[in-house]
């Protein structure tokens, strides 16, 4: 079982990086907690979690311990998959999905793609004793400003690896740009967007 890849960031979006170890490049799906921390790296390690289906291996990459454990965590609840894991995480902070399952905020769940009430109920019921184990924090954005039409594409091409279709993510985005002052990273986009979603 891989569990930790240290290596060059060859290529860091916001949905997948590829970390090359030795001449070999992984591609590690990330959410966009990791890639606020990591989308600057050329270097560095990142935590990973394997997933070996009978179709496929995928890796899930983190900067950090504490989102690993959610990840965790959130696969162990029936009906939860890695993807869908991966889309919670990008929609809030690990500390947010804390507060959201101890509150027991059942409409904070709905609202993120592919949560429907019965998912939302069951991830309270199942993760509302296990939460409080995994430390909270809060990522930090290490990137700077973009230009505009650049940042909406990288924007678009990251929520349509989502799963989402692109009509509906234009709608979304064009309420974004309207909220956004101009200058915010590709990630501000893409969490605003969520929740028009």
């Amino acid at each position: 079982m891989i569990t930790h890849l240290n290596g060059s960031f060859v290529e860091v979006t916001p949905t997948h990086a590829v970390v090359e170890c030795q001449g070999v490049g992984y591609q590690v799906f990330i959410s966009l907690q990791t890639y606020d921390i990591i989308q600057s790296w050329k270097q560095g390690k990142l935590l990973v979690h394997q997933i070996i289906r009978e179709d496929a291996h995928q890796l899930f990459g983190f900067a950090e311990e504490r989102e690993r454990d959610m990840f965790r965590l959130l696969i162990g609840v029936s009906g939860v998959g890695a993807t869908t894991a991966r889309m919670i995480l990008s929609a809030s902070s690990v500390a947010d999905l804390q507060r959201i399952i101890l509150t027991e905020d059942v409409g904070s769940l709905k609202r993120i793609k592919g949560i429907g009430a019965k998912s939302a109920e069951r991830i309270i019921v199942d993760l509302k004793d296990k939460v409080g184990k995994v430390q909270a924090f809060d990522a930090v954005s290490v990137g700077g400003g973009q230009n505009g039409g650049a940042v909406r594409q990288e924007a678009t091409l990251a929520l349509l690896a989502l799963g989402f279709t692109r009509p509906v993510i234009e709608k979304a985005l064009d309420r974004v740009s309207k909220e956004l002052e101009g200058g915010e990273p590709v990630e501000a986009w893409i969490r605003k967007a969520l929740n028009y979603l």
